[in-house]
């Protein structure tokens, strides 16, 4: 190999959030030379981003939070038991300095290409503004929520207000008092939006064309005796951690609702709801999310829940869904979100009964009336996994496109390699388990094993690899069999690859297989057996 055709660096990383942050920590511990290239001006990935009023966590902050240090772990004091935008994203920075990652990471460097090299064997990753990077190993840490999608509603760009999607909130302060303010959408980043600014704004309209099952987040601080106990239980915590499903704290009940008497039941669905985080959807009873009988029973006690919270019983049955069930979509958890609707300045409209026509210079346009507003906020979403691919023009052997290779549905193998693209190493990709569990710690689960598999590689000499044809449509196989268990598969959701902001997303009756629901567990396992038997699947050369 010419001079010319040696990669700049060993591996080249795209995205300085959670993932990318821990990738070049493990990265400098194998000695690699390495570079992380992120688009922001500053490491956070979607902390950095989502500035919105009422972005937190929805899983424990100290189950959020990096296991690899004890150190980090005994000097990071948590604040809330639900972290806000503001303090996560200080987390993040404390972390990058304090194991000094920052003079690996480039920023304002937006990845436009990249291709890989057939001669060399090595990546091309070209920057919108020209700048060109080559690595022998290209990994993605470009998040699974990163591609915000717009509603295709006619006249968006004519408003003459503030507006912007959630997403790409200002970094300085927005003035919310008095101002007049519609919110569409009302998915988990709605949810967030609406219950913080009820109070703050003028007028506050809602234009809401799916109702989701949302759940209370009961946060509250940390005080400096529950502080103390978190971190001497920090092994114990992720332990737990480890064992669920889904990454979280929170564990199911071993039995059948249909075993458990109607009275007792009730008991333990009280008992959650008035728990902290996700305890409401994942310490249910074990068959709540396969079982339909199970589901409907389970989702009407939540729907009494919401008629108890809001006053008004029209608007309370706008609020309850009735195309799903709970927790076959993503659970937003909300903080007074339904008395939000109590408040006289707060309107709910539901965009099925009256849609929107298009946005006006001055507000927008129903079927029924014209509204004028000072601020639309688009809470509309993701285009969730494969979006963040698809907008990086990525080429592999023999010019294929990925974006082309997953149109009808994306093909993995462990979600960390897809067929034809060798030496691109996927930290959150489709039918992986990081996308289906608590982020960070499926994050972890997947830096290790790629990390491991990089000293591999060295060790025995490889400088390729590439995941077999045969070997990824076995494991498409196992992922759709994991989801023909699940209630959720039934559900239009990004669970199932479908937002209707996106252009295809809905074209094809078929499901896109986006997530791996087979549990961390048994996610971890079949890691670990195909690392021991040599990575079987995988091509190395």
């Amino acid at each position: 190999m010419t001079e010319s055709q040696q990669p700049q660096y060993d591996a080249v990383v795209i995205g300085a959030g959670v993932a990318g942050i821990y990738q070049i920590y493990r990265l400098q511990e194998l000695g690699m030379s390495a570079t992380v290239l992120e688009a922001a001006d500053g490491p956070g990935g979607t902390w950095y981003w989502n500035r919105y009023p009422g972005a937190r966590f929805d899983s424990e902050s100290y189950t959020y939070g990096y296991s690899f240090s004890k150190e980090l772990l005994a000097e990071w004091d948590w604040s809330e038991h639900f972290a806000g935008q503001a303090e996560t994203l200080r987390y993040l920075n404390h972390v990058v300095d304090k194991f000094d990652l920052r003079q690996h990471m480039q920023f304002g460097c937006k990845v436009k290409a990249a291709t890989f090299d057939e001669d060399g064997s090595f990546w091309r990753v070209r920057l919108e503004d020209g700048r060109e990077f080559t690595g022998r190993f290209l990994l993605t840490a470009i998040g699974m929520l990163s591609a915000a999608t717009l509603p295709r509603i006619p006249g968006r760009d004519s408003f003459e207000g503030d507006a912007w999607h959630t997403y790409y909130w200002p970094h300085e302060p927005v003035e919310l008092a008095g101002k007049r303010v519609a919110v569409i959408g009302t998915g988990a980043t709605g949810v967030q939006v609406i219950s913080e600014i009820a109070d703050k704004v003028g007028e506050l309209t809602v234009f809401q064309r799916r109702p989701n099952w949302c759940a209370p987040l009961h946060n509250d601080e940390i005080d400096p005796t529950d502080l103390a106990d978190i971190k001497s239980s920090y092994d114990e915590i992720f332990e737990i951690c480890r064992r669920n499903a889904g990454g979280f704290l929170h564990s199911p009940d071993p039995r059948k609702m249909r075993d458990v008497p109607r009275e007792e039941r009730l008991d333990l669905w009280e008992k959650i709801y008035a728990a902290r985080g996700f305890s409401v959807w994942m310490g249910n009873f074990i068959d709540v999310g396969i079982n339909p009988e199970a589901n409907a029973e389970y989702s009407e006690f939540i729907a009494d829940k919401i008629r108890s919270r809001v006053h008004d019983p029209v608007t309370a049955e706008r609020l309850i869904p009735k195309d799903h069930g709970f927790g076959t979509r993503r659970v937003p958890l909300e903080t007074r979100y339904y008395e939000a609707y109590n408040r006289e300045n707060v309107r709910l409209i539901d965009i099925n009964e009256t849609p929107i026509e298009r946005i006006t210079p001055t507000g927008l346009t129903t079927s029924e009336q014209d509204y004028e507003f000072d601020l639309i906020i688009y809470a509309t979403g993701f285009d969730a996994i494969t979006g963040a691919f698809d907008r990086i023009n990525m080429t592999g052997s023999g010019g294929v496109a990925l974006r082309e290779k997953w149109a009808e549905s994306p093909d993995t193998l462990l979600g960390m390699q897809t067929s034809g693209f060798p030496n691109l190493l996927m930290l959150s990709g489709p039918q992986g388990g990081s996308v289906s569990t608590n982020y960070p710690r499926g994050i972890e689960t997947a830096v290790d094993w790629i990390s491991d598999l990089l000293g591999y590689m060295r060790d025995h000499g490889y400088r390729r690899i590439e995941a077999n044809a045969e070997a990824e449509s076995a494991w498409r196989q196992h992922v759709q069999e994991m989801y023909q268990f699940q209630l959720m598969s039934k559900v239009k959701s990004w669970f199932t690859g479908y937002n209707s902001n996106v252009d295809g997303h809905g074209k094809h009756d078929h499901q896109r297989y986006m997530i791996y629901p087979g549990g961390a567990p048994r996610y971890r396992e079949r890691l670990e057996e195909v690392a021991a038997n040599g990575y079987e699947g995988f091509t190395l050369s």
